[in-house]
């Protein structure tokens, strides 16, 4: 039984199979069996028989329905009657409890009821986490790590004459600032293969590019011995600094720098002197050169995982990127270089908005039903990326003083480029970005009267012919996928 018996008359016995003990049969006066009255005229039942009641037919339409109500949630996204058994039978109803308590008779005559209660619900499925979602501390890490080595300079200044040496480090630091974009391309592919292969990769191309800039840095040195020391200084700095930001150690880079950051912070009110002056910036560079042994020596270390090395000419249309980028941030820093270190700064925001249009991608992706409407969603989001990191650089062109054309034009090409080239897109905007920089290059070596904006008008056309490269090529759902 599911339940107590009632023991008042009419109640639940009534529907049920009842059984009663015949009692002894009394005899009756011949004299009243002509004035008694039929028992059962007045309904009472004959308790001296055996009385059978038959139970009640057909289902229970209250019990069922407040079991529709109950399952509702769960009930509405099935297609078809099945799938509400499965589901009454994973929550362990029996068949005894539906023959009895809902009037069925198996499973599925009350899932069929159930299914054809409860209208048709298909909610959507939970949002998926998004795969791309930056980092906000290491971003703005970066950034700053980016501009933090200008500070030897500042340090360093009253010591040797920056602005008459300023070619040859202008030299070998766009000749570090290209072979680190292909060493870093190279050391990623790398890293697929295996921590060791990469170590190895990193080590000997640190190595190779440091003494390429600073060997191209004798050029405009002219035997300059002082200015050679700060040329490799600073080509052993970029190569281990590159090489820690590759494996994502930046906060061992940032406390390697800390004598550095230490020694600016105190100087308007402190005046280190000569031995300090240069100390504190080899400090830096001596600390970097140590981390960067150890965390090589600790990739070294791991077993070799072996596989196929990737081609030399995979890496090269990213060092040419980088060598024009180096180029048009050179040509704009001769005019405004506060300008070009607030550049520098944004670069952290940059790779924010980087990954936020790729979450933001495959957003648009999951909603968007024809090609075309996601193309459209596409290029909204590529727009609203450009347009959030060209205001966030609005307000510092402005406080330098630089005219906000060229700066914004410039880093709208930078963060066009190196989003194509986050989707392996390397040659479009290696061979663009070099146009803009040879255009730029060559009339400004010219030296024409003034007037002509030399660097926006190319960095425009290159931008322009970026983004409708980016829309073309990132509108398609294959890139997302």
């Amino acid at each position: 039984m599911s339940g107590p018996m009632s023991l008042e008359p009419g109640g639940a016995e009534q529907d049920t199979l009842a059984l009663r003990l015949a009692r002894p049969r009394r005899r009756r006066p011949r004299w009243a069996l002509d004035d008694t009255t039929d028992e059962r005229a007045d309904g009472r039942a004959d308790d001296r028989t055996l009385a059978i009641r038959v139970p009640q037919q057909g289902p229970d339409e209250e019990a069922v329905s407040a079991l529709a109500a109950e399952l509702a949630d769960r009930i509405g996204p099935a297609v078809h009657p099945y799938e509400v058994a499965a589901l009454l039978e994973a929550d362990g109803l029996s068949a005894s409890v539906i023959n009895e308590r809902y009037g069925h008779p198996n499973l599925f005559s009350l899932a069929a009821a159930l299914y054809a209660r409860v209208p048709r619900t298909f909610p959507e499925p939970p949002a998926a986490p998004d795969p791309w979602r930056p980092d906000t501390v290491r971003c703005l890490l970066r950034g700053l790590l980016f501009a933090l080595p200008a500070l030897a300079y500042l340090l360093t200044a009253p010591l040797w004459p920056v602005a008459r040496y300023a070619p040859v480090l202008i030299v070998a630091g766009i000749a570090s600032w290209a072979w680190g974009q292909a060493l870093g391309h190279r050391a990623h592919l790398r890293l697929v293969t295996g921590r060791r292969e990469a170590s190895a990769t990193l080590l000997t191309g640190s190595l190779l590019g440091a003494a390429v800039a600073t060997g191209l840095a004798v050029l405009p040195a002219r035997g300059g011995g002082t200015v050679l020391v700060v040329a490799a200084g600073q080509s052993l700095y970029l190569a281990a600094a590159g090489v820690l930001l590759v494996l994502a150690r930046e906060r061992l880079l940032l406390a390697a720098l800390s004598p550095l950051i230490a020694g600016s912070a105190l100087l308007p009110w402190w005046e280190p002197g000569p031995v300090l002056r240069w100390g504190l910036p080899l400090l830096a560079l001596l600390a970097t050169l140590a981390a960067t042994a150890r965390v090589l020596w600790a990739g070294l270390a791991t077993p070799a995982a072996g596989g196929p090395r990737p081609r030399l000419l995979s890496s090269l249309p990213y060092g040419l990127f980088g060598l024009a980028a180096a180029v048009l941030v050179m040509l704009e820093g001769r005019r405004h270089p506060y300008a070009v270190i607030a550049l520098t700064l944004s670069m952290g925001p940059a790779e924010w908005l980087l990954y936020r249009y790729r979450g933001w991608s495959v957003a648009a992706l999951r909603v968007s039903r024809t090609p075309r409407a996601f193309v459209l969603r596409s290029a909204g989001v590529l727009g609203l990326c450009l347009t959030g990191y060209l205001l966030l650089l609005l307000p510092p062109a402005l406080l330098t003083g630089a005219g906000p054309a060229a700066l914004l034009l410039l880093a709208a090409v930078l963060w066009t480029a190196l989003l194509l080239q986050a989707f392996g897109v390397a040659w479009p905007p290696a061979v663009l970005c070099l146009a803009a920089a040879g255009a730029a290059g060559a009339v400004t070596w010219l030296r024409p009267p003034p007037g002509p904006a030399v660097l926006p008008t190319a960095c425009g056309v290159a931008a322009v012919c970026l983004a409708a490269c980016a829309i073309r090529l990132l509108g398609r759902p294959s890139p997302h996928a």
